[in-house]
């Protein structure tokens, strides 16, 4: 009989974000492996159910009638609290809830969430960020500042609770990095998978006459959706080696509220401009590349990085928990972050270049989306297994 799985993601493609690009492909190679696999998400989103949004606080009750209709074996929720509607109290934490929590405490079939956010106290602060344009102009955006940092402040122990709290006897939790599996004890890791779109790969020179990017240059590339915590003003700043270039395109996420000046007054950088990327054309430009730079401010895990990795490039990022994890693996260099330790970086890894390639091309086949797949049904059959009595469990192949 082969495994049912109800997979829920509010975002999904063609809504653009990394959480549901992510979660396509994990689909994609589950129902390679056979797994049947129904998608709940978004209006927005091309799956096989929809209904659930940031804004509905029927979420769960949308949620457990289509579970009454599927009849999943498992239940896998990618779990951004932001997808689903989270509200921090700014007088009693506990009180602080999504709009699914509902859901996970009257759901009878297993549930497996993937933990995509969990944060040091100092990163978890990091996440005020003032929005522009605000009404009631500077007061406004000061009296906004102040209400956030104090819901964060107080709420820190409580967004914590909601990622512990769906770990238990019949619900099991995915992590991408052991730093995530420190913050959400009882979590399995299971590695973001990544693969080039493009394979085999590209002649280098080919690719970058194709971008009309410069042929005898080391290029350092920067992507991603444009928000305040990538912390993209290092690059600006930064005095980029001789010999190197900073290749940087940005876009904007389906729920992104951010607006941020994407201009780089800098010899040293390169700005594509092209906006949101198809995987195709993302390939095109980790092909064309060197190495990654990621000086974020904040982060619980990179799927740039990992797609970075997937491609054969070692990294340059900030030192924050999750990348000092793999730098410390000798994929890639965390260094303060400051623009004068990311030029020093970009000099230490053209001298000792092959060592960070070596370690990459040999890291890279645990991403690979097969094992990633295998991985992630290995642990749906555990989780029924446990929850289930032996005289009525079912055997699922």
């Amino acid at each position: 009989m082969n495994l049912k799985v109800l997979m829920i993601s509010t975002e999904y493609p063609p809504m653009q974000g990394g959480v549901g690009g992510y979660c396509k492909k994990l689909v994609d190679s589950l129902r390679r492996e056979g797994v049947q696999v129904f998608v709940v998400c978004n209006d927005d989103g091309n799956g096989d159910y929809n209904g659930i949004s940031p804004k509905n606080q029927d979420n769960s009750r949308v949620l457990l009638n289509i579970v009454k209709e599927v009849e999943p074996d498992v239940v896998h929720v990618q779990y951004e609290h932001g997808l689903y509607g989270i509200h921090l109290d700014p007088i009693n934490p506990r009180r602080t809830h999504t709009n699914i929590e509902l859901f996970y405490r009257q759901c009878t079939v297993p549930i497996v969430s993937t933990f995509h956010s969990a944060y040091t106290f100092t990163q978890w602060m990091r996440l005020v960020v003032p929005l522009n344009k605000r009404k009631f102009g500077s007061i406004g955006t000061l009296l906004r500042m102040a209400y956030d940092y104090w819901t964060h402040l107080i709420n820190y122990r409580s967004f914590n609770s909601l990622n512990k709290r769906k770990i238990g006897r019949n619900k099991a939790g995915v992590v991408f990095s052991k730093y995530l599996a420190n913050k959400i004890p009882g979590s399995t890791l299971i590695y973001h998978g990544a693969e080039p779109s493009i394979s085999p790969p590209l002649e280098r020179k080919e690719v970058r006459k194709m971008l009309s990017l410069p042929e005898d240059a080391n290029l350092a590339l920067a992507i991603g959706f444009t928000t305040a915590t990538k912390g993209w003003d290092v690059i600006g700043k930064m005095r980029v080696p001789k010999g190197w270039k900073v290749v940087i395109n940005t876009s904007k996420n389906h729920y992104g509220r951010e607006r941020l000046e994407d201009k780089f007054e800098n010899q040293g950088v390169i700005n594509l401009n092209r906006g949101f990327l198809s995987d195709r054309e993302l390939s095109l430009l980790f092909y064309c590349a060197d190495a990654l730079i990621l000086p974020y401010k904040v982060t619980s895990g990179s799927g740039v990085m990992y797609d970075g990795l997937a491609h054969g490039l070692p990294f340059i990022s900030s030192k924050l928990e999750f990348f000092k994890e793999f730098s410390d693996m000798g994929l890639g260099i965390s260094v303060d972050r400051n623009p004068v330790e990311f030029s020093k970086a970009l000099l230490k890894l053209k001298v000792d270049y092959k060592r960070y390639k070596d370690a990459v091309m040999i890291f890279r086949k645990n991403l690979l989306w097969k094992e990633v797949a295998n991985k992630h049904i290995l642990l749906y059959n555990s989780i029924i297994n446990r929850s289930t009595p032996p005289l009525v469990r079912k055997i699922i192949r």
